[in-house]
């Protein structure tokens, strides 16, 4: 609908709102610390860039940006729409992550007027890039919730998958990357969850 009050800019920006409505609609595998059913992406991204805001203090980095972290967990996903949700240990899948990602992310993020269109575009695309401080503690968030939700559901989806040890901090070593403090604590978490049977042994 395009109302007869509506400049072109705002158009835009409210179809794009209206949009991204569909990622809640986008299922992960994990599921919510209460085990009751599973996390939809929009919930997902609340909750990195509420956890970007509590845990702020842990980056690698001093000066991190983390109002742009907040900006990058909250669009990082919105690719999604389009390219479905890839778990991160089906290998296959990740194979054609990249082409299909890029390919949502030049719909979606053009939906926008073409300046904003294009800042979301390239904050989503340095956060896959993984080289700045920013998407470096991003990302570390982006892996740490799944393995918090894991440790509160006795390990639902490592079971459902018979992922073990090994390739959970395959998958979330990148953690430390953006920081060591989460990555101590990820790996202490690793560790209980194996003892208290929710995660098998390599």
């Amino acid at each position: 609908m395009f109302l007869a009050n509506m400049n072109e800019k705002l158009h835009k920006q409210i179809k794009f709102i209206e949009e991204i409505d569909k990622v809640k609609s986008i299922f992960r595998q994990t599921r919510l610390f209460d085990n009751s059913r599973f996390e939809n992406d929009a919930e997902h991204s609340w909750h990195l860039a509420v956890m970007a805001l509590v845990l702020a203090e842990y980056s690698n980095e001093p000066g991190t940006d983390i109002c742009k972290v907040v900006k990058m967990v909250l669009i990082h996903d919105l690719v999604e729409i389009d390219a479905g949700d890839t778990f991160i240990y089906d290998e296959k899948l990740k194979e054609s992550k990249e082409e299909r990602e890029k390919t949502a992310a030049e719909r979606i993020f053009g939906l926008l007027p073409d300046e904003l269109g294009t800042e979301f575009k390239n904050l989503w695309e340095e956060f896959e890039k993984r080289e700045t401080k920013e998407a470096k503690f991003a990302a570390a968030l982006d892996r740490l919730e799944p393995m918090l939700q894991n440790s509160k559901t006795e390990g639902h989806t490592w079971k459902k998958y018979g992922i073990n040890r090994s390739q959970v901090l395959g998958a979330n070593k990148i953690i430390k990357d953006g920081s060591e403090e989460l990555w101590n604590f990820a790996l202490s978490l690793v560790d209980a969850c194996v003892q208290e049977g929710c995660l098998i042994e390599d």
